[in-house]
């Protein structure tokens, strides 16, 4: 006999037609009384995936508090059933918006709810088997977003994936370098030929020449047979240097050859081998201090290639932030069906500093799917104080006002970095003249020269 699924039913009174039809032949009924206060009281562990709440039969308070059963009782897909008129109402089409996935108007008509809660159950299938099979990582919406910032770093992606020349990601832990040299690479002529990464802060200096370049038969002890290095793996598509600025110097010596004449020499062989492999590489640290103080070799550097692209962190770009979150969060396994940020939440996203950028982010959001009672996410459970003035060490006012004048300093200091400080081509990416520019500057106090370039302490 077929296993019925488990189906939340949320009224003020008990579906005797639902219960008594042929609606139910496939589904478990699960009652959760309105009448109540909202709580988690008989309902499957790791909650349930479909639920039903039915607005005909909620009255004065019960649908005054309708949002709070169902910012607690877990479950994934919400579909309302309501009387015809009560689809005109402002306030239940913005509750429905909000919280469902679909609506169905009574008369009750079993074949049709059943087959629009199928579809729900089977689109959380497709999910959980997706989640499953490939873990999403911050890597995969890290270009994601409409900020100033972000929209410039993906135009110059766009035009590196064009050339063939090699091009230096900067960018601090978690902002996505990895998926902007993907990026590029999937942008490329070389799209169908392999990216091959190589971890240089992971690379032993000993084995530096075996791992990029290869060997030959018999050129150590257990070289029983010829095998290619990293880069001649690479050979037609693109080498990914990830963390160039970890490389000491005898191993920036060792790739230099590659880098002028594209050359490579295996070990135990005098023949150097001729590969077309392009090249991208990656840096938390500026390597032109690097390079000021003999940490890094000039030749090298300056062989890396002449097209360069910061990858701006969270903090600033924080309009992007809604957006990012909601993606990783639609992306998520969860423990509770928890899918939606509560406001205090979201202010507290807003707020925080992100010294771990993404991979912080998709963290603490993990955190609060794995750990977090409720289906609407609190501040708590993502690690934050319940009062989001209290995460930071000043309170900040959160009036329309104080959002906008940040968001509006925020969009002239990016510009101002990508365009070195240059007002004219600063006022073109805002899409504003060189006299609104210098106003705005005054009015939020940006000063104008140098100090506005936002400290690369990659």
């Amino acid at each position: 006999m077929k296993e019925k699924r488990p189906l939340v039913w949320l009224s003020a009174v008990y579906p005797v037609l639902a219960a008594s039809g042929s609606l139910l032949r496939d589904w478990q009924l699960i009652h959760v009384s309105a009448s109540d206060k909202p709580h988690t009281g008989g309902m499957p562990q790791g909650g349930a995936r479909v639920g039903v709440f039915d607005l005909a039969s909620l009255k004065g308070d019960q649908l005054t508090r309708l949002p709070d059963w169902l910012d607690t009782v877990p479950v994934q897909h919400w579909v309302a059933t309501l009387e015809p008129h009560q689809i005109q109402s402002p306030e239940i089409c913005a509750l429905i918006n909000r919280y469902c996935k679909d609506y169905h108007t009574l008369p009750l008509q079993a074949e049709r709810l059943n087959a629009i809660l199928g579809h729900l159950w089977g689109m959380s299938e497709l999910q959980a088997t997706a989640s499953r099979a490939k873990p999403a990582c911050y890597h995969d919406f890290a270009l994601e977003g409409e900020s100033v910032a972000i929209r410039h770093v993906r135009e110059l992606l766009q035009k590196f994936g064009r050339t063939e020349e090699s091009v230096l990601i900067y960018g601090e832990n978690g902002t996505g370098k990895e998926a902007a040299a993907r990026f590029i690479h999937d942008h490329s002529p070389r799209k169908n030929k392999p990216m091959i990464a190589v971890n240089c802060a992971a690379l032993p200096r000993s084995l530096t020449q075996n791992e990029l370049f290869g060997h030959e038969k018999g050129a150590f002890t257990h070289a029983m047979s010829a095998q290619k290095g990293r880069i001649e793996a690479a050979n037609g598509g693109t080498l990914l240097l990830i963390g160039v600025d970890e490389l000491c110097p005898e191993q920036q010596s060792a790739i230099l050859r590659f880098l002028q004449e594209g050359l490579i020499e295996r070990l135990g062989s005098n023949h150097p081998i001729s590969v077309d492999t392009r090249l991208i590489a990656t840096s938390t640290k500026p390597l032109e201090q690097l390079v000021k103080t003999g940490d890094f070799r000039s030749d090298v550097f300056y062989r890396l290639g002449s097209l360069h692209v910061f990858l701006p962190p969270l903090r600033d770009r924080r309009e992007d932030i809604p957006v990012l979150a909601n993606r990783m969060l639609s992306a998520t396994p969860s423990a509770n069906g928890a899918r939606r940020l509560s406001d205090a939440a979201m202010i507290c996203l807003a707020e925080h500093p992100w010294p771990g950028n993404l991979r912080e982010l998709q963290n603490r959001l993990r955190q609060a799917l794995l750990l977090g009672e409720n289906p609407k996410i609190a501040a708590e459970d993502m690690g934050f104080a319940a009062n989001p003035s209290e995460n930071n060490h000043h309170s900040q006012e959160l009036s329309l006002d104080a959002f906008r004048s940040r968001a509006d300093r925020q969009a002239i200091s990016v510009s101002l970095a990508l365009a070195h400080n240059n007002v004219s081509a600063a006022a073109r990416l805002l899409n504003i003249s060189r006299v609104s520019l210098y106003r705005l500057m005054d009015k939020h106090r940006v000063p104008h020269g140098s100090s506005t370039q936002p400290k690369k302490d990659y």
